[in-house]
C-alpha cells in the first residue's frame, strides 16, 4: 500500500524564534504555530485555535531566526513526525512538523516592524547551494540531539 506524508499549515508564530545549534554547526529551532479556523456551533460562528509544534533545519531555521518573530505570518510545508517516548512506565507520543519550505506572508503588524521582509519571501533548503558551502539538512543528523 502506499503512503503519503506532507502537510502545508498557514498561520501565526506563537512565540519568538529560539535558534539553536547542534554540536557539528547544525542550526535548528522549534516553532509553535497557531491556525484559526472558523466553525459553526449551536448555530452561532466561533473562532476556534489549533497549535502545532514545528521544528526546522539548516538555513531555514538560521532564516526564521533572523526574520520571524512572534505574530509573523507563515506558510510552512514539510512532513508529519511522530515521537515516542516512555514516561512514568506509561507510553507517550507526540506528532510534530518537520518543516521543509517556508514562505513569509508578512507581519502581523501593519507596519512591518521587527525587520521583517514585505510581501512573500520563501526559504526552500532544496535550493542548489555554492559548490564549496556545506550541504544543507532538512532533517537532523541520526546521531545528534540538538537539547
Amino acid at each position: 500500500m502506499a503512503s503519503y506524508n506532507r502537510v502545508v499549515i498557514v498561520g501565526n508564530l506563537t512565540r519568538d524564534v529560539e535558534l539553536k545549534y547542534t554540536p557539528s554547526g547544525t542550526a535548528v529551532t522549534d516553532i509553535g504555530i497557531a491556525v484559526n479556523e472558523r466553525v459553526k456551533k449551536n448555530d452561532q460562528w466561533v473562532e476556534e485555535a489549533h497549535f502545532f509544534d514545528v521544528t526546522l533545519w539548516g538555513r531555514t531555521a538560521e532564516i526564521a531566526g533572523q526574520y520571524l518573530s512572534k505574530g509573523s505570518s507563515v506558510l510552512i510545508e514539510g512532513k508529519l513526525k511522530q515521537d515516542r517516548w516512555e514516561q512514568d512506565g506509561k507510553n507517550r507520543s507526540k506528532v510534530t512538523i518537520l518543516g521543509e519550505k517556508m514562505q513569509f506572508l508578512g507581519s502581523r503588524n501593519s507596519g512591518g516592524s521587527g525587520g521583517q521582509p514585505s510581501g512573500p519571501h520563501t526559504s526552500n533548503e532544496a535550493t542548489p547551494q555554492p559548490a564549496q558551502a556545506a550541504p544543507q539538512q532538512s532533517a537532523p543528523p541520526n546521531d545528534e540531539v540538538p537539547f
